[in-house]
């Protein structure tokens, strides 16, 4: 995080500036070479060059970041460190500028300026109790005794704010852990740093813990996974904060606890949006987002905005969720014009109206069925939807002279058993169908499951958990690759910038996940207990529903990228002609019913098999 000039910011600053001349003064005064050291105008440009040697020294040691209201010996030996080693290379500068000051000033003003500088910060600190102390406290804010993981400034900040009885903060702290040996045996705000995150379930145990709270912002992702799975074996309500170095300063005050959730359990590392990569097909740019309105739509319109294109529509079938949603971009994003149109991507003359009036330059198509236990008993809604309505799409960016279409496939494609991933199969067929004659650059990204979409199963474990249980999963072996939904819809994004046309994109969804234990996580996060206030039950497969789900079938293989967690596939190319066909048995199968449609399917999918898990 860089230098924030904030209000207080500007005041240390202005404070250090002063400090420095200040403390140059004193040590001559106090030395008796006052005289000599102020003899000429000469020494001005000497505290000159002391001031910006400081002011880039404690720059790069972060003393204008550093919440010093929360202040631990941590802080306390880095500005002191700072001021030593500014007060080093201002000498070593000066001498190699060819002037000269006694070492004995050096040696006291450096005495001097730890004064100073501590001083002043330190003094933040003691405004900011006294500022707790005097505000009215609720008398309902709840005070679990709490552990709290991590003793580096993030843990200072809790354990500080929950000490002077923060409403934003709730909480007792009784005990601390941090897995940096020197830290262990030290007090933070007089509470004690005992032992790692190993000794938490003991430490729990033995000091009667309510709450945990994690403040180990800098932890990598196997050592947070790691500290969330030994958390999750207690019964204490989970709970974290963000990374105090990650916010701006008028940000830290209004900070508070939250729920620790499944994403973080999960422990992905967090995807940031290249916009270098996407800018060049979407700043300045029309871009149209078929279900707009959807989970994924709807993320892709918001991340979107952080590259600010001229205008968003969202066309979509629902109009409340993308009423809500174009309300919301409008107010966070007033410059970008984010407009709805309601229809369907099967109505092609409506479709095209829409292409007719706002000539997008790029369309993301994430419009699609995929609840699957439905689609296997709507086959013919599946297929007209999931194929004749991404045909209908395709068509019409081809005719229209859309530069970039992104096809939203799934992993559910790959080898698939159900009827929705068939569908979304030949939706890939078609997409590279079209990529080979088209001046359209089309392409398809496919990846698995995302946290809290519509229709899947966090929200509804949730809703479950909330009503007493039972929660109910399908099978205790059956997996699934997860990723939180801002983060496929970057990587999505990003891959649309790299396409080139035909290919599949494949995202990195790192391991699968039990479904299980996912549902033992929320269960635990929300405060109960597996099998004794919540019980979890077998519900067995449903049609058309995989045991493990895939990423590639079996003659793709991938082939890495410059952008980590985007892979391509390797697959067979469709012959142009291969579709056609297919499309049009597709056609007379609809037509003629259900169980001739399911037949075309599979004659045009020649990797689906059918799985009634009756």
């Amino acid at each position: 995080m860089g230098l924030q000039f904030s209000r207080r910011t500007a005041l240390l600053i202005l404070w250090d500036i002063a400090a420095t001349f200040l403390a140059y003064f004193l040590a001559s005064l106090l030395t008796e070479l006052v005289d000599l050291v102020f003899s000429s105008r000469e020494i001005f440009f000497v505290l000159g060059t002391a001031v910006v040697v400081n002011l880039l020294t404690f720059a790069l040691f972060r003393l204008y970041n550093s919440l010093w209201e929360y202040a631990s010996i941590d802080e306390v030996l880095r500005f002191v460190l700072a001021v030593v080693i500014s007060t080093l290379v201002t000498a070593v500068v000066l001498w190699m500028l060819g002037k000269w000051l006694p070492i004995r000033v050096y040696f006291v003003a450096m005495f001097l300026m730890i004064f100073f500088v501590g001083g002043s910060r330190m003094l933040f600190r003691i405004l900011k109790s006294k500022r707790y102390a005097f505000e009215p406290q609720s008398a309902h804010v709840p005070s679990p005794r709490t552990l709290v993981v991590g003793a580096g400034e993030t843990g200072s900040l809790a354990i500080a704010r929950m000490s002077s009885k923060d409403p934003l903060m709730p909480g007792t702290p009784i005990v601390a852990v941090d897995d940096n040996p020197a830290k262990r045996g030290k007090r933070i705000h007089n509470v004690r740093v005992i032992g790692s995150s190993d000794d938490i379930v003991d430490l729990v145990r033995r000091y009667d813990i309510e709450q945990i709270v994690v403040a180990t912002p800098g932890a990598t992702v196997e050592q947070r996974k790691r500290i969330y799975g030994i958390c999750t074996q207690t019964n204490c309500q989970l709970r974290t904060l963000p990374n105090v170095r990650e916010l701006r300063e008028d940000e830290i005050s209004g900070i508070s606890l939250r729920e620790v959730d499944v994403a973080d359990l999960l422990g992905r590392e967090e995807v940031v949006l290249n916009t270098s990569r996407v800018c060049g097909y979407i700043s300045g740019e029309t871009i149209l987002v078929t279900g707009g309105g959807g989970s994924i739509g709807s993320e892709l319109c918001r991340q979107m905005c952080l590259v600010d294109p001229k205008r968003i529509v969202v066309f979509d079938m629902y109009e409340n969720d993308a009423y809500l949603l174009a309300n919301d971009i409008r107010r966070n994003y007033p410059s970008i014009d984010c407009v709805v149109e309601i229809g369907s991507v099967c109505d092609e003359p409506r479709l095209r109206s829409v292409f007719e009036k706002y000539r997008p330059s790029a369309v993301f198509h994430a419009a699609a069925h995929k609840h699957v236990p439905l689609m296997e008993m709507c086959p013919r809604e599946a297929i007209q939807n999931n194929v004749f309505g991404t045909l209908n799409t395709v068509q019409l960016a081809d005719e229209y002279h859309v530069r970039r279409f992104i096809f939203i496939s799934t992993d559910k494609a790959v080898n698939p058993t159900s009827v929705m991933g068939a569908t979304k199969r030949m939706g890939e067929m078609v997409v590279q169908h079209y990529a080979q004659e088209s001046e359209t650059v089309f392409a398809a990204v496919r990846f698995g499951n995302v946290l809290g979409s519509n229709g899947s199963v966090i929200p509804i474990f949730k809703k479950q958990i909330a009503t007493g249980g039972p929660v109910t999963v399908t099978h205790p072996d059956i997996e699934r690759f997860f990723m939180t939904i801002p983060e496929a819809s970057r990587l999505v994004i990003q891959a649309g910038g790299m396409a080139r046309g035909g290919e599949i994109f494949i995202l990195d969804m790192g391991d699968p996940v039990k479904i299980v234990d996912l549902a033992k996580s929320l269960i635990t996060l929300s405060g109960l207990r597996v099998d004794e206030d919540i019980k979890i039950e077998y519900t067995g497969l449903r049609p058309g529903e995989k045991m493990y789900e895939e990423l590639l079938m079996d003659e793709e293989n991938t082939l890495p990228t410059d952008m980590k967690g985007i892979m391509i596939s390797t697959g067979r190319e469709v012959e142009f002609e291969e579709v056609a066909s297919k499309l049009d048995d597709l056609r007379e199968g609809i037509a003629a019913g259900d169980r001739e449609a399911l037949e075309a399917l599979k004659r045009s999918v020649p990797t689906y098999t059918e799985t009634r898990n009756d």
